[in-house]
């Protein structure tokens, strides 16, 4: 008897959330709300700002576990809207930390601005998150998103903090991704299931499911800025190496892979010269390390999807088990 083969996942994320393009609408109108101000020196900041629209996995990921829990309210919209201002304020402010010049297609913030206002403007929507947050009315997601970009800052810092170490561990870099995405993604879990009214063995779950689909997410993430194409990407490539952040690929080559290719690593890392990718890259994919890295991500995304046990069949389930697979199977 044949088996029958596995539907297979929608190729844009467009076709994947079309079941929730109302509630993505929603989340829309709340967004543009925030992005049209006519004050001086907020006009023009937030008009470009509202050109980094992507995926919104984050929202669709809050929304999607809603549906999941058969339940979605107004407040999933606010809260989604919430969670996608604070990715949006990390994202300024990460094109500031790697000197970024492109970001979604369009020049950064700090290309066009400088640093200052780019600091300024990610503050701005920190903090207008924070405020819209406060307007749900039980003081619970406040506490939630709070605990969360705590999380999130705590791990950049980390990540900050240990740049050009070649001694990081995959451990140590396993936390640091954790927090500065991971955490995010959970929250989104955490709160979608919340908000639907589910019991607390059920938020757990999902929360877990969010930790591992963000992990499986960064690892995928950092693969590309080592092999993708910044045409599809819409973003520069290739920082995380020029800012001396180690990802799971370099971990693997300098630590478990022969004496000869990690010395070779090693080299081109502490050399002088902007062309580390193109030299270390023939390097990764010969020791297996990029390999390994992709294997890794599939692991967390299958741990992810081992989460959704806890709910019965239904579409937003299954959408949530496509976007697992997609996660680690992208090209920007």
């Amino acid at each position: 008897m044949k088996s029958t083969p596995a539907p297979a996942t929608p190729r844009s994320s467009a076709s994947l959330f079309a079941p929730i393009a109302r509630d993505l609408e929603e989340v829309e109108k709340i967004l543009r709300r925030t992005f049209d101000d006519s004050r001086p020196g907020m006009d023009r900041l937030l008009a470009h700002v509202a050109q980094y629209k992507g995926k919104r996995l984050r929202p669709a990921l809050l929304l999607l576990t809603a549906h999941a829990c058969r339940q979605v309210t107004p407040t999933h919209h606010h809260l989604a809207a919430i969670v996608e201002m604070i990715h949006t304020a990390t994202l300024v402010h990460d094109d500031v930390l790697d000197g970024a010049a492109v970001r979604r297609h369009v020049p950064t913030v700090n290309a066009l601005w400088g640093n200052q206002a780019s600091i300024l403007l990610g503050d701005y929507l920190f903090t207008h998150a924070f405020h819209l947050a406060s307007m749900v009315d039980d003081g619970q997601a406040c506490r939630i998103i709070g605990e969360s970009t705590n999380r999130l800052c705590a791990g950049e810092l980390h990540q900050i903090s240990r740049r050009g170490d070649l001694t990081l561990s995959e451990d140590e870099y396993l936390d640091i991704i954790d927090g500065k995405t991971a955490e995010l993604t959970a929250c989104c879990g955490r709160l979608g299931a919340t908000y639907a009214g589910m019991t607390d063995e059920v938020i757990a779950s999902l929360t877990r499911f969010g930790r591992a689909l963000g992990i499986a997410f960064q690892i995928a993430d950092d693969l590309l800025d080592l092999m993708g194409e910044e045409t599809l990407a819409g973003k520069s490539l290739g920082s995380d190496i020029e800012q001396q952040k180690l990802t799971l690929p370099v971990i693997h080559i300098l630590n478990d892979a022969s004496p000869s290719a990690a010395d070779a690593a090693r080299s081109i890392l502490t050399a002088s010269g902007n062309h580390k990718r193109e030299a270390l890259v023939p390097l990764l994919i010969a020791s297996g390390s990029l390999e390994y890295a992709r294997q890794r991500a599939v692991g967390f995304a299958s741990a992810a999807l081992a989460e959704l046990q806890c709910l019965p069949p239904s579409p937003g389930r299954t959408i949530l088990e496509a976007l697992a697979d997609r996660v680690v199977h992208r090209d920007h």
